[in-house]
């Protein structure tokens, strides 16, 4: 018992959202099997949040969070991205309705659950793998739109030798449609090997939706097409890095269900690598994180720590003495500033935006001499900056330097808060 729940432990954790069901006149939560035997295959612990009210108000209490994987479930509530411009008349989504009964039923706090969680992978760089719904939830939730219905508002409008059947009621796990993937993407990577000697870049996929992405938010790339033009997989390339812990991706197909008739065999080598992929970003994010708050507050620095907090108080001093004063440090000074920059470029645990400025914010503490001169502040400006890096805690700072613990809560939010205003003035 105690071996496993050291493993426990030391396993990093992936937050699936469940669906919700009536059985015996009860609702149910569920999640898919296959997804959580592939986490766990990988070396991850999924761990459910249930789909009950007011959970959406309780996502901290599921901390720590190495990773989520969004994945099945209802229409996402049309009002949050702007389901005013499909132009259906009211006889078009009472059809829909009729359709996809099992899937037009709204489900608001699914919605805010897992709208909370995909916002706070981004904001975090916390891997997220959206599966289906899952992958609708990210383009939401970074302001891209999507189709009400596929079959009213994107398959009537293409070529009848460019449709395609999204969804098979009667031939549910069986029905496939291809799709093309582009070059220089995960999942021509993945798939790579499945792909024609001919040069050809298509697979057979499964499907299980009538909503798909229409708007892709502008962050993202896609990775495949359907024939009739609907986007089947999307990723952010500057959030992708699985070796560094950066993984955040969409598919619209279900890569985990591609499985040969009778049989656990997958259609391609590649259906798995999504969750192998991601499962390495998830223990690499683990990693990262745990080496900026491993150490407690009351352990004692050895020699060697006390000599590499001294010598980061020192630089902090030198930066706020410069943004003070105002004035320009002598060279042989400069050096000492490299520790201070060091330290702030460190973390990368953050959000992309704070992690932009904690570097822009290392290289201008790194030059800040050349920085000086060639920035004119005016007064507004200079005594914003005096307020800011006069009130920064070099002792809260140092005494966080035992070891990283502060860069979640003083970078984060304390650089976050306070350095914005003028990060948000220094040029790239």
């Amino acid at each position: 018992m105690a071996a496993a729940a050291d493993l426990s432990v030391i396993l990093p954790r992936v937050l699936i959202v469940s669906r919700r069901s009536v059985r015996k006149n009860k609702f149910v939560d569920f999640v898919g099997e296959y997804h959580l035997d592939l986490i766990v295959s990988y070396g991850a612990v999924p761990v459910i949040v249930p789909r009950v009210t007011g959970v959406h108000m309780l996502l901290d209490s599921f901390e720590p969070i190495h990773g989520v994987l969004l994945c099945e479930g209802e229409d996402i509530d049309p009002s949050l991205y702007e389901a005013d411009t499909s132009n259906l008349s009211s006889e078009e989504l009472e059809e829909i309705r009729r359709l996809h009964a099992s899937d037009t039923a709204i489900d608001r706090e699914k919605d805010a659950i897992e709208l909370g969680l995909a916002k706070l992978c981004l904001e975090r760089n916390i891997p997220y793998l959206g599966i289906c719904r899952g992958s609708q939830i990210l383009n939401v939730a970074c302001g891209g739109t999507l189709y009400q219905d596929i079959g009213k508002e994107l398959t009537r409008h293409v070529p009848e030798n460019q449709r395609v059947v999204h969804i098979d009621y009667d031939n549910y796990d069986g029905h496939r449609h291809p799709v093309r993937i582009l070059e220089n993407t995960p999942l021509h990577q993945w798939f790579s090997d499945s792909l024609g000697d001919d040069g050809g870049m298509e697979i057979w996929v499964n499907s299980y939706h009538h909503q798909g992405v229409k708007r892709l938010a502008q962050r993202f790339v896609p990775m495949a097409f359907a024939p009739d033009g609907l986007i089947e997989g999307f990723y952010d390339p500057d959030a992708y890095n699985p070796e560094e812990g950066k993984f955040i991706m969409g598919l619209q197909f279900h890569p985990e269900r591609m499985r040969k008739p009778d049989s656990e065999e997958f259609d391609y080598p590649g259906c798995p690598f999504a969750y192998k992929e991601f499962a390495k970003a998830v223990l690499a994010y683990q990693k990262r994180l745990n080496s900026l708050t491993s150490v407690p507050k009351t352990l004692k620095l050895d020699r060697e720590m006390e000599k590499k907090r001294k010598i980061i108080v020192r630089s902090f001093s030198l930066a706020r003495n410069i943004y003070e004063g105002g004035r320009v440090i002598s060279s042989s000074k400069e050096s000492e500033l490299e520790a201070g920059a060091e330290f702030l470029e460190s973390n990368t645990a953050l959000s992309l935006q704070q992690e932009t400025r904690l570097k822009q914010m290392g290289a201008t503490v790194r030059n800040a001499s050349s920085y000086l001169e060639r920035l004119k502040l005016n007064e507004e400006k200079e005594q914003l900056a005096r307020k800011v890096m006069g009130k920064m805690p070099v002792e809260q700072l140092s005494d966080l330097m035992s070891f990283y613990h502060m860069m979640g809560q003083i970078c984060s939010e304390v650089l976050e808060r306070k350095l914005q205003g003028i990060v948000g003035e220094i040029p790239s």
